[in-house]
């Protein structure tokens, strides 16, 4: 252990999202004996956020159908909620935190899981519109369903065609909201996916009844009639019962940088999620650290790298370090499609699709390739290209590309590794 006196052991997380509540959790399992408190400025129990452009959007369960854990869980592992309450101020002298309550709380250690925040763009009149949301929380969730009951004949605006923009499109369609999607640049998924895979997903959208709108500059919000209308520079306006804002997330990294943290991109961690206090730790959306598979450092949005970096931070707090070694992958469902994503495709420079059925469910995959590395896989109701391609990624091994662009050959580990 790392205290001497494990009574006086303290360790506390801000933030209970995915990493802070599986960083908790891991620190029993790794033998942490000390007090864990895990504080949140949201008051519900702890919950998955996945869900809320999904599931959560389109069913009438309430929030205890996506608690992370239940609440006995949490009493059993002797791991003390702080709902509600809102860190103000990391006093890294006297390893204390300030609470919005004007209480301190000591820490001997400390895991920054702060995640991030939704970007509201300086949009005119985006302040005061009725019925304008970002979708982040479940309260976002709750307002976007009450804007838009009963859904049928009810009309939104997404601002934003990334994927929290897309799958809100696909739930409020299922629901019998009328859809439209305005994105700022040429293509939805712009930033994140290959031009092919953009096409697929608009095209998935329009097929669905979804109005898609690309290239389109939203520069006011106003009322109109008692509903929000959306106008863009070229013109354009859309009116609607509910807007959504889904332009991207901003790091929360206002408690590091004001307690004189390293920032770089992000909350900058070692190969143990360590920041530059030896003391204090960072994990999910709000870090920046080095991905050795890569060989460069990243800041990734996504709770698979939240929950492992929550598990490296508890072994290294228990005195069981190892180092962050994790392949990165995502996954989006909209409609009857579900991709999964497994490694980063930044900087390919070439690409192969492979088509295994156009039928309905389509069945697809896109590889990236830098040079002839395989960085990235994205798979359309296809797992097994999502495993095969995590392999090939782990192991570093070469791919026969013409095998792989041909569909009447069988996709296996086998016939692709050269």
């Amino acid at each position: 252990m790392a205290y001497s006196s494990e009574q006086e052991a303290v360790c506390v997380i801000v933030g209970a999202s995915h990493g802070g509540v599986n960083s908790a959790f891991a620190l029993r399992k790794e033998g942490w004996t000390g007090r864990i408190i895990l504080v949140d400025k949201d008051d519900a129990l702890p919950y998955h956020r996945p869900p809320l452009s999904k599931a959560f959007l389109t069913s009438d369960d309430g929030i205890n159908s996506i608690l992370l854990k239940p609440e006995s869980a949490y009493h059993n592992n002797n791991i003390e909620l702080m709902p509600g309450v809102t860190v103000a101020s990391i006093d890294r002298g006297r390893k204390t935190l300030l609470l919005d309550n004007g209480e301190t709380l000591a820490y001997s250690k400390l895991i920054l899981a702060v995640g991030a925040s939704p970007i509201i763009p300086p949009i005119q009149g985006i302040d005061t519109t009725a019925a304008v949301f970002p979708l982040r929380t479940a309260t976002d969730v709750h307002h976007i369903k009450a804007a838009v009951a009963p859904a049928q004949g009810k009309r939104a605006v997404v601002i934003g065609g990334g994927y929290i923009g897309l799958e809100a499109a696909a739930s409020l369609t299922k629901m019998g909201v009328s859809v439209t999607v305005v994105e700022r640049e040429e293509r939805v998924l712009a930033r994140v996916t290959s031009p092919e895979l953009s096409a697929f997903f608009e095209q998935l959208h329009r097929d669905n009844n979804v109005a898609i709108h690309t290239q389109k500059n939203v520069v006011s919000l106003g009322d109109v009639d008692g509903r929000p209308c959306v106008r863009c520079e070229d013109g354009a306006q859309y009116q609607a019962d509910v807007v959504i804002i889904g332009v991207g997330i901003v790091v929360n990294i206002e408690l590091a940088e004001e307690a004189g943290l390293d920032i770089e991109n992000g909350i900058a961690v070692d190969a143990h999620a360590r920041t530059s206090d030896p003391d204090i730790y960072a994990i999910g959306d709000c870090t920046f650290h080095y991905n050795p598979r890569y060989d460069r450092k990243v800041r990734l949005e996504s709770v698979q790298n939240a929950v492992d970096q929550g598990k490296i931070a508890a072994a290294a707090i228990a005195g069981t370090p190892r180092d962050y070694d994790s392949i990165p992958w995502f996954w989006s469902d909209q409609y009857d499609v579900k991709l999964q994503i497994v490694g980063l495709s930044a900087g390919y420079d070439n690409i192969v699709t492979r088509t295994e059925s156009e039928s309905s469910p389509p069945r697809l995959s896109v590889w990236y390739f830098r040079g002839e590395q395989l960085l990235s896989v994205d798979a359309v109701n296809q797992p097994k290209a999502y495993v095969i391609g995590t392999k090939l990624i782990k192991e570093g091994r070469p791919v026969n590309k013409e095998t792989l662009a041909n569909p009447s050959t069988e996709l296996s580990l086998s016939n692709l590794a050269v």
